[in-house]
C-alpha cells in the first residue's frame, strides 16, 4: 500500500511540473501552447527546458535562432528573431 502511495505522489509531482509522465520531458502540448510571440529565450527555456538542438543564422539585419525540442517522434520548433519568439511549429497536437 505504501508503494502505491509513493508512486501516486510521484505522478502528482510530475503532472504539476507539466512533464510527460512516462519520459519526464517538458515537451507537452500544454507547455507548447504557453509559448507566445515576443517571449524571451529565458522564458521559453523556463517552460520547455533546454532545447535538444539549436541553430543560429546571422541574417545581416537580424539574428534568427531555431530551438528544436524532441521526445521520440514528437517535436516542437521555436524560432527567435533577435532573441524573441517569432514563430513556432509542432506535431504534438496531431
Amino acid at each position: 500500500m505504501k508503494i502505491i502511495s509513493v508512486a501516486f505522489a510521484a505522478i502528482l509531482v510530475l503532472a504539476a511540473c507539466n512533464r510527460n509522465i512516462l519520459t519526464g520531458s517538458k515537451l507537452t502540448f500544454d507547455n507548447y501552447n504557453q509559448i507566445t510571440t515576443g517571449m524571451s529565450k529565458a522564458q521559453v527555456e523556463k517552460i520547455l527546458g533546454p532545447a535538444t538542438s539549436m541553430e543560429t543564422k546571422d541574417m545581416i539585419i537580424f539574428k534568427k535562432t531555431t530551438w528544436r525540442y524532441e521526445d521520440g517522434n514528437k517535436f516542437a520548433a521555436v524560432t527567435f528573431k533577435n532573441d524573441e519568439v517569432d514563430s513556432k511549429d509542432t506535431n504534438l497536437g496531431r
